[in-house]
């Protein structure tokens, strides 16, 4: 990397007590299967991937295994990746997995390949929905200003806390690790910085279960020889953009003047560029917010195909119906608009939205909805993303908002739902 000037400082909001603004970011470590491992210790240490649904899995370990405790299932009577077929995708997977190219949002058969001596274990949100209430209630008993990021992750402003300034805030860390550990069983990795940005980068130097401290003047040893997507926020079609043009690194992007790239990337975003370059970061750690919408979106490990992959594209469409619906339940939520969004294989985007007579909570009927949605795009090219949104967001039992109604599918750039060449929905 080209010699770079030293980092200036990075601006540091202080309190009244002139404290340095320590803010944590807590990121569970392969959450979903190290819940699995609490209910199935025996397969520690092995590649583990999780997709799916329960029911099965359950119901043939009840009728072989009825009067055995879930510990003591014999390890041989889980089944194997090998012997998967379908067309669903993993959830997330164990380190151990991992090691063998395996990932979230993988296809489960792709990862067959890779990795065929793996267990398979289904999803069970309720269960981690239960163990996230219990993690971030053990974090608010010793930081209570946390923002909640997801099931897995939460920013903490260690600030004003005790022991969040010893030792630029590891010592507190290692309190609020060994507690979630001593409470439920689980390990996280946490980042402290001076804010949101690097914290998030920091937290993922030491996973699993690793502490990482980032000081103002780590900048240029620590951040700049990063990639570019390791900053939360540059996405595979602005990295692909910034390497077009020769930036590969953070320390590469801080060296790009601020008008240089307000002048390629527009100037909020290439405002932002340079902010988060130079590891600036304002925003506070929020405790309480309404929310606007709610959404969920994934971008596949291959483009996929409305044809072609109809059957997978189904079942990551109603998944992602469902989780938002358990979003909303989560956080006490009803929603009147529904939305969708798809990103062609082009890196065009395409959005549709309805709004219902009355709000909802509901996976049915927001699947109903998102696909009412879907008549009106065209669904002739591959896919690379696909999303879903519940926006116009009430409480239950607040006062009505003035209702609108489903509107009718509507032509969509040429493609009528009668034409004989619409392909068909997923």
């Amino acid at each position: 990397m080209t010699d770079l000037p030293a980092p200036a400082t990075l601006p540091i909001e202080a309190p009244a007590a002139a404290l340095p603004r320590r803010i944590a970011h807590l990121d569970m470590d392969a959450f979903y299967a190290s819940v699995e491992l609490l209910r199935y210790p025996q397969l520690k240490g092995l590649p583990i991937v999780i997709g799916g649904g329960r029911r099965r899995l359950d119901e043939a370990l009840a009728q072989d295994y009825a009067d055995v405790p879930p510990h003591e299932i014999p390890v041989a009577a889980f089944p194997r990746l090998a012997d998967y077929t379908g067309r669903g995708v993993i959830t997330t997977a164990t380190y151990a997995a991992r090691a063998f190219g395996v990932g979230s949002a993988m296809g489960l058969m792709k990862a067959a390949r890779l990795c065929p001596q793996a267990i398979l274990l289904p999803v069970d949100f309720d269960a981690y929905r239960r163990c996230s209430r219990q993690f971030k209630a053990v974090i608010t008993s010793i930081a209570p200003v946390m923002e909640d990021r997801g099931v897995d992750e939460v920013y903490i402003d260690f600030t004003q806390v005790p022991g969040g300034q010893r030792e630029g805030g590891r010592v507190l860390a290692r309190l609020i690790q060994k507690s979630i550990f001593e409470a439920t069983g689980l390990t996280c990795s946490i980042g402290v910085a001076p804010n949101k940005l690097l914290a998030k980068m920091a937290s993922e130097f030491d996973k699993p279960n690793g502490i990482s401290v980032v000081w103002p003047d780590d900048l240029g040893t620590r951040i700049w020889p990063l990639a570019c997507r390791k900053i939360n926020g540059i996405g595979p079609k602005a990295d692909a953009r910034l390497q077009s043009h020769g930036i590969h690194t953070i320390g590469d992007l801080a060296q790009r003047p601020l008008a240089w790239l307000v002048q390629h990337f527009g100037k909020a975003y290439g405002a932002w560029l340079h902010d988060a370059a130079w590891g600036r970061d304002e925003r506070p750690v929020v405790t309480e917010s309404e929310p606007v919408s709610m959404s969920r979106e994934t971008t596949f490990e291959r483009d996929l195909h409305a044809v072609h992959d109809r059957a997978e594209l189904g079942r990551i469409f109603t998944a992602l119906c469902e989780r938002v619906a358990e979003d909303l339940q989560r956080k006490g939520y009803v929603g009147r608009t529904i939305g969708i969004k798809l990103r062609y294989d082009d890196f065009r985007t395409a959005t549709r939205d309805l709004t219902l007579s009355e709000p909802t909570q509901d996976a049915a009927v927001i699947r109903q909805a998102a696909g009412q949605c879907l008549k009106r795009v065209p669904l002739q090219q591959r896919l690379r993303l696909l999303g879903v949104r519940v926006a116009a967001l009430e409480k239950p039992g607040a006062a009505p908002v003035p209702p609108g109604r489903m509107p009718a599918p509507r032509r969509s750039r040429g493609t009528a739902l009668s034409d004989p060449h619409t392909v068909p929905l997923f």
